[in-house]
């Protein structure tokens, strides 16, 4: 995806896959792992697959940014073999690596052209991944989050989640998921925002809005997509895809299909 963002913060929200982004323009500020970061040319941006975190322009010039979203299996390729699938982890979400950002930058813009060479722009992402995580990747001091050892909050936390998951258009009522888990509401509130740092309602919004991404990437319109992941319309759909990706529906759309046509300034 390319964006422009003028004014607009991100509402703090989640990807299941990496976010691998490099700022081209301007200044982003993100909030990651309870510290607040910035971002600019030169430095790659980094999130972990369910890692919270918001974003949004730290100064009133706005900034501009080219991201990739990854899935996890094709960063754990990358890992060498004796760590065979494991999942790269990075401490920080903001490097500091000018060379690695200007190949990012470089394959993204081949990627995104309609008429673009497809092996050079798939050998060029490959390596500039395989150069992000051989060179920025650390062994996880602890387990990755799915690993943890499952505690109430993480137990509450799944269990909630995966049933949202299931039922996007008509999700079950907080009574109904606490009766069912024989715990009380407050303690599904409280272990689910322990685990996910957001309530359940804002986490089945940006979970409808990655559902609505993949919609829009096979080339279904704004409207027909809104009914399918269970907005309510079209500007319901719209009002939280900006919260959570920066830009509106169309906008990714075009994007993502048209090749790299930046948002307005909003």
């Amino acid at each position: 995806m390319t964006a422009r963002i003028g004014r607009r913060h991100f509402a703090p929200h989640a990807h299941e896959e990496y976010a691998i982004g490099v700022c081209t323009d301007g200044l982003e500020t993100i909030r990651y792992r309870g510290e607040r970061h910035h971002s600019g040319p030169g430095s790659v941006v980094v999130l972990e697959p369910g890692e919270p975190h918001t974003g949004g322009p730290a100064d009133e010039r706005g900034f501009a940014y080219r991201v990739l979203y990854p899935v996890p299996e094709l960063l754990a390729d990358a890992v060498p073999s004796r760590e065979e699938g494991a999942l790269p982890h990075f401490r920080d979400g903001i490097i500091d690596d000018g060379r690695l950002a200007r190949r990012l930058w470089t394959a993204h813009r081949v990627l995104s052209r309609p008429d673009g060479d497809a092996l050079a722009g798939e050998s060029m992402l490959l390596s500039v991944l395989d150069a992000l995580v051989r060179r920025h990747a650390e062994r996880p001091s602890r387990p990755h989050r799915a690993a943890m050892r499952e505690s109430e909050a993480v137990w509450i936390a799944r269990t909630v989640s995966s049933r949202l998951a299931d039922e996007l258009v008509a999700p079950p009522a907080l009574g109904e998921l606490a009766a069912e888990m024989g715990v009380s509401r407050y303690r599904v509130v409280r272990g689910f925002g322990e685990v996910m740092g957001m309530p359940p309602y804002a986490w089945l919004a940006q979970h409808r809005v990655t559902r609505a991404r993949s919609l829009l990437d096979a080339g279904l319109r704004p409207a027909e997509v809104a009914t399918l992941v269970g907005f309510a319309d079209q500007a319901h759909l719209t009002r939280w895809f900006r919260r959570v990706i920066g830009i509106t529906p169309g906008q990714y759309r075009n994007s993502v299909q048209d090749g790299a046509r930046p948002g307005p300034r909003d």
